[in-house]
């Protein structure tokens, strides 16, 4: 998808159905709402993904982004939790009509359970923003900036680029992605989920989120061949079961990191529930997911033409804070 890098842009990091946070975020980076829809005199908002799920208002926060987005007043793309609605209501081919890309299982009805119960009751609302999720781009790349849910891979961007320019897919492609190490496969789990390794020894863990996990997520921009230990690489709010983190990362690990090098555009992504202050990663990466859903904060970077990300530029509200 194009854009005008030479506008002024308010990016805002995963929202999760705290709609009544989003609008104070909204109102302190001075977006005014006007016939419904919150809008800026001379700047767009660009929303990172992860609309859905977990959250108290996740009906709201969907009509409040697609109401910006439509009237051009924002951009959004593609979250995982995004493509995990698609692939839930995606059956697995044109002829199965009850087995799904996304499998009704106990755990992910779980993860679905917040957005179920609110949709309940809208089953037409429900099918149309399904309809939606589908023209959100899995990317945007805006030359002197760049947006992607939780992982920048050349490789995988290259390949999706051959098949839709814009980063927007179909329905077949979602249905291609059931198929474990296809194109659509890779798009999806790289681009919107990162780069996941497995624990090592049979491993698990429980997050703070109180899913059980075989595996954890990583810094993806990580290019240091210096990397030897677990903790080296590990990029989440959840500690390394045991003493995990100070044990030898295998050599082929790092293979699976795709690295995202100082020189490369500014590239903001969400995904990865960081805490506390918001901060850089690097003068030219910024994580925007601060864990609003979860009492933390819901993050904005005010990106105008500067070449370097801005430690001062993060506006934010805390998601307990109701005044």
């Amino acid at each position: 998808m194009w854009i005008d890098p030479a506008r002024s842009y308010d990016l805002i990091g995963d929202i999760h159905g705290c709609a009544q946070t989003l609008e104070r975020l909204l109102e302190r980076l001075g977006y005014k709402k006007r016939s419904g829809v919150w809008q800026h005199g001379h700047r767009q908002a660009l929303f990172l993904g992860d609309l859905i799920d977990r959250g108290p208002q996740i009906r709201e926060t969907l009509h409040i982004v697609h109401a910006m987005v439509d009237a051009g007043h924002a951009y959004c793309i593609m979250g995982n939790h995004e493509y995990y609605a698609l692939a839930w209501n995606t059956p697995i081919s044109e002829q199965s009509t009850d087995e799904y890309v996304r499998a009704r299982n106990k755990h992910h009805t779980r993860l679905h359970r917040e957005t179920l119960e609110q949709f309940a009751e809208h089953p037409y609302d429900w099918e149309d923003f399904n309809q939606w999720f589908l023209t959100l781009p899995l990317f945007i790349d805006a030359q002197r900036f760049r947006a992607v849910h939780a992982c920048w891979d050349d490789r995988v961007i290259n390949m999706l680029r051959t098949r839709f320019a814009d980063g927007c897919v179909n329905q077949a492609f979602v249905q291609q992605s059931a198929i474990k190490g296809s194109v659509a496969d890779q798009a999806f789990n790289r681009l919107l989920r990162g780069v996941n390794l497995p624990l090592p020894h049979g491993m698990s863990q429980t997050g703070y989120d109180g899913f059980i996990r075989s595996s954890f997520r990583t810094k993806f921009w990580h290019d240091d061949a210096s990397a030897l230990t677990y903790g080296d690489v590990v990029f989440q709010p959840d500690a390394l079961p045991g003493d995990l983190a100070q044990e030898p990362l295998p050599t082929e690990y790092l293979q699976h990191v795709t690295g995202y090098d100082a020189q490369q555009p500014l590239l903001f992504v969400g995904h990865y529930w960081r805490q506390g202050q918001p901060s850089l990663i690097r003068p030219n990466l910024a994580c925007l997911d601060y864990s609003a859903v979860n009492g933390g904060k819901l993050v904005a970077y005010r990106l105008d033409q500067e070449q370097h990300l801005l430690p001062d530029s993060f506006v934010w509200v805390d998601a307990q804070d109701k005044g």
